[in-house]
């Protein structure tokens, strides 16, 4: 997934030792294993390929509503990316050394900025602060005790960030958005307590929950490095369930590590809290392309060539910040153009961590560190990995893969074979990537409904467990069927005041709006198959050939060429006879099992001019 443009991933020794880790070696994970040949003998084109090109040329103006725009003065990525890197993160830090090279960004200049939260006043009169217990990038975390008021006689945490540190217009938007967030997501069972914002003229103080069990870290350490699957299982499942209803939000906490997860007491079955939403921000959908959708569901057929041409050209809204810990930031992070599958990736290395006891990717450097996230693979040979449960190695696996599309979500995460059986007492959330995939299913051409059927047909019984778990939580009628407004009353039920900020609930507006036919839980499948995340199974080609064979059977015909670039709205200027003629088998004119793969991708003029 995209290009690495730094220098070979073998440590070098010109590269700054790293000062957290000084005495390890370097691990024979971050050794880049050779590609392994694909199974199939051609290649399918994304729809998607430019995601990855996301530079401040071509991003969407729109993504700078919640964060000021940095303006740089030259190309990312640099040669090495770690040396810039850290010069970014210590601007946002407010920490800048006088001769440390550095990004310049928007607002730089601490002269005129406005840092007046409109928080409460006199936080003395109200806690008496205590001794302090954890110190970060931003400020510090004392325990305090409320003088009056609810709160009299519990003890409670508070984070003080100086505002002398907010020398940037991003930092101060950092700590405004932090307490926006915390303020519309406190009430989930494994998310820190909110319970008031203050400010004065010297500081800013979050007063939170205490967990005075301690990081995650700190258990991982005393238990060995590492935990045995069971008690691992247990860990992940708190960590997918804040993050699952996270992102079902529009929110992308963008520093999952194990630092930031505090248990609730020393008790050994103490309840696991996620903290630290300082660097966290809103993933808003594309509205532009769900509007082009909505269109493209009333369309005359004479005009349906020109909407399927370009719907491609729009997607959700990618952030660009480089942000996050070094050992756990998504390679797709570093390429400036990400989501909340950033914060999937993070929670792969969580559990190869908790499985192992070491990390997928180390080098003694940051740039060592960064080129092997985007190069190397990590091992899965060396102990204890040929002693665990092959459901084990496939969960970390479908999270640390580097195309974030074939990543899987958090709630599929939950769904997963090594997860489903530990988790009675708690349902799985609602996953917005279901409104989208169907959302694309209804603007599909009837050629390729017809192909995601036979493919839904190949589905396993944990896949199809998770579809009706889906399916179930968008309240079927008693017929069993589903409509688009069934979306929107969904996301309803567990929307909160970030679903407005980060624009979702404008998203399921415009779904709910799609006039279709109501949707069957068979047909359901159909829509909800996410084609990227199948690639990236070992089982896909299985899949592939078995949803081929029915399609033979059920839904294959013969097909002239030009019927086939209507069916996929190619436009004139596309030389559909170069570009399709392999799509089609000339003894008797079906779909090829090459066409039908392409066909079950989706497709536009877009790609083929770029294939």
């Amino acid at each position: 997934m995209g290009i690495c443009h730094g220098k070979p991933i073998e440590t070098q020794q010109s590269e700054r030792e790293n000062p957290e880790f000084p005495n390890e070696v370097p691990s024979s994970t971050t050794t880049t294993n050779p590609t392994k040949p694909s199974k199939f003998p051609f290649y399918s084109p994304s729809p998607l390929q430019s995601w990855f090109k996301n530079s401040p040329a071509n991003s969407n103006p729109s993504s700078v509503s919640s964060t000021p725009l940095r303006i740089f003065k030259r190309p990312f990525p640099p040669p090495s990316p770690a040396k810039h890197i850290r010069a970014l993160l210590a601007r946002r830090h407010g920490s800048v050394k006088p001769n440390e090279a550095s990004i310049p960004e928007g607002s730089e200049c601490e002269i005129g900025l406005d840092k007046s939260f409109g928080f409460a006043k006199q936080f003395s009169a109200h806690y008496e602060l205590a001794e302090e217990v954890g110190r970060g990038h931003f400020g510090y975390t004392c325990s305090a005790k409320p003088k009056k008021g609810p709160l009299k006689g519990i003890d409670v945490a508070v984070k003080v960030i100086p505002k002398s540190k907010m020398t940037t217009a991003i930092a101060i938007e950092d700590v405004r958005r932090e307490v926006k967030i915390l303020r519309a997501l406190t009430g989930h069972k494994n998310l820190v307590q909110f319970y008031e914002a203050y400010e004065d003229d010297e500081n800013v103080y979050i007063v939170m929950e205490l967990c005075k069990g301690g990081e995650l870290l700190d258990r991982i350490l005393s238990r060995g490095g590492k935990y045995p699957e069971n008690d691992a299982r247990v860990v992940m499942i708190q960590i997918l369930s804040v993050v699952a209803f996270c992102h079902l939000q529009g929110v992308v906490h963008r520093d999952l590590k194990p630092e930031n997860f505090l248990f609730t007491s020393k008790d050994e079955n103490s309840m696991l809290k996620a903290i630290d939403f300082g660097l966290s921000d809103y993933v808003k959908p594309g509205l532009a392309y769900s509007l082009l959708s909505y269109f493209c569901c009333f369309i005359n057929r004479e005009y349906k060539q020109l909407v399927v041409t370009i719907r491609f050209s729009f997607s959700d809204e990618r952030l660009n910040d480089i942000v996050g810990s070094a050992y756990y930031v998504a390679p797709e992070v570093l390429h400036r153009s990400y989501g909340t599958e950033a914060d999937m990736w993070s929670i792969g290395v969580i559990a190869y961590i908790l499985l192992c006891g070491s990390r997928p990717f180390w080098a003694r450097s940051e740039s060592g560190i960064f080129r092997a996230v985007l190069k190397a693979d990590p091992s899965f040979d060396e102990a204890p990995w040929p002693s665990l449960s092959a459901d084990a190695k496939d969960f970390v696996k479908r999270l640390l893969n580097k195309d974030y599309r074939k990543r899987l979500t958090a709630a599929q995460a939950l769904s997963h074979p090594w997860l489903v059986n530990h988790h009675d007492d708690m349902r799985i959330p609602l996953d917005m990537i279901i409104h989208k995939l169907v959302k694309a299913y209804i603007c599909s051409s009837s050629l390729r409904k017809s192909a995601l059927r036979a493919l839904a047909k190949t589905l396993t019984v944990a896949q199809l467990a998770y579809l009706r778990d889906q399916f179930t939580l968008l309240g079927p009628n008693k017929s069993g069927l589903i409509s688009m407004q069934n979306f929107k009353t969904a996301v309803l039920r567990s929307s909160t005041d970030a679903s407005k900020d980060s624009r979702v609930l404008d998203y399921v507006n415009m779904v709910s709006s799609i006039q279709y036919r109501k949707l069957d839980f068979e047909e359901f499948c159909a829509a909800a198959i996410s084609m990227h995340q199948l690639e990236g199974m070992e089982s896909w080609e299985q899949h592939a050939r078995r949803a081929y064979e029915l399609f033979e059977k059920e839904g294959n015909r013969p097909i002239m060429i030009e019927e086939l670039a209507s069916e996929l709205g190619l436009s004139p200027s596309v030389p559909v006879h170069v570009v399709l003629q392999d799509w089609i088998r000339h003894s008797d004119g079906k779909l090829s099992f090459l066409g039908f793969v392409r066909l079950l991708h989706g497709v536009s003029s877009r790609a083929f001019q770029k294939a």
